[in-house]
């Protein structure tokens, strides 16, 4: 599970090293904007050789965003390493561009000895147009879910969002549909710029977790712990969602599809759907309780997230 994701410029090696313990789920490698572009080749070579250090097992996973265009697939070539999760393609628009990506990470995989797929790949929806093809992308090669990066959205539209950001609801939801559509993860939150008002994150955060987002990206480590407890369901959530897997499993060996909750709520199988998620959502924690019949982990109805 991802709660958080920490951008970490890629011409910082101190920082890249001090990143891996500040407790972020993920760390986003940063080859794009943080880095001057007369560096670019040189930051590439550095991230490599960080990347191919010691690294340790137990880190945060690792993903390396890469530039657009030429730049970004030298970048994907060189960074496509055993321990990289994939890569973040920026200013992603077209299926042709991820279908580029893939020949270079399967050519990386091949030439490693690596299972085919082990690189996945995060298209970075920063446009109008990625936006009204969110859908096509989200089903890309290799594509584990989207993220959408609001910076470079509000600067080519015009938009000019209030405190509320209501202006940005219809590219947010656009992402969570496409991503639910196509059956990859929920993405990824984007970012909040402003590293010191810690109750407005929680309050966006918050708002963005109801609307379906997974997990936010951060841009200072301050931001984690927010993020962090946002994302991680309550142990009252917990049980919550735990009751009604049980009440339901109860209700269906008893022979009947639907049942109520303590309070006099419905409970039918989309319910349990989304107290089934909250379960998932807690690292290391118990899974829910499978159907009284069994069935393997994984199986339909098994309560395998």
């Amino acid at each position: 599970m991802t709660r958080s994701a920490l951008y970490v410029p890629g011409d910082a090696p101190d920082k890249l090293t001090k990143a891996l313990g500040l407790g972020a789920d993920e760390l986003l490698v940063d080859l794009e904007d943080s880095v001057p572009p007369d560096a670019k080749e040189d930051t590439r070579r550095a991230v490599a050789a960080w990347l191919t250090g010691a690294v340790p097992r137990a880190a945060p996973r690792i993903w390396v965003r890469v530039n657009p265009g030429a730049t970004g697939l030298r970048d994907a070539a060189g960074v496509a390493l055993a321990g990289v999760a994939g890569v973040v393609a920026a200013k992603t628009e077209t299926a042709a561009r991820l279908t580029a990506l893939d020949r270079v990470l399967g050519r990386a995989e091949r030439e490693q000895g690596l299972t085919p797929g082990t690189f996945g790949v995060i298209p970075l929806v920063e446009t109008a147009r990625a936006l009204l093809d969110a859908r096509e992308l989200a089903r890309g090669p290799r594509v584990v879910r989207l993220q959408l990066g609001e910076a470079d959205l509000r600067a080519e539209t015009g938009m000019d969002p209030g405190p509320d950001g209501r202006e940005l609801l219809y590219a947010r939801s656009r992402i969570v549909y496409a991503s639910a559509a196509a059956g990859i993860a929920p993405p990824l939150a984007p970012v909040a710029t402003d590293i010191r008002d810690t109750d407005a994150l929680r309050s966006s955060t918050e708002a963005l977790r109801r609307l379906g987002f997974q997990g936010r990206a951060c841009v200072h480590p301050a931001q984690i712990p927010v993020v962090n407890e946002v994302f991680t369901p309550t142990p009252g959530a917990l049980a919550a969602a735990h009751e009604v897997i049980v009440r339901y499993e109860d209700a269906l060996a008893a022979g009947s599809a639907v049942c109520r909750d303590r309070a006099g709520r419905l409970i039918d199988a989309a319910v349990v759907r989304s107290a089934r998620r909250v379960v998932a959502l807690v690292p290391g924690g118990p899974r829910a309780p499978g159907p009284r019949g069994g069935g393997p982990p994984g199986a339909p109805g098994s309560g395998a997230p």
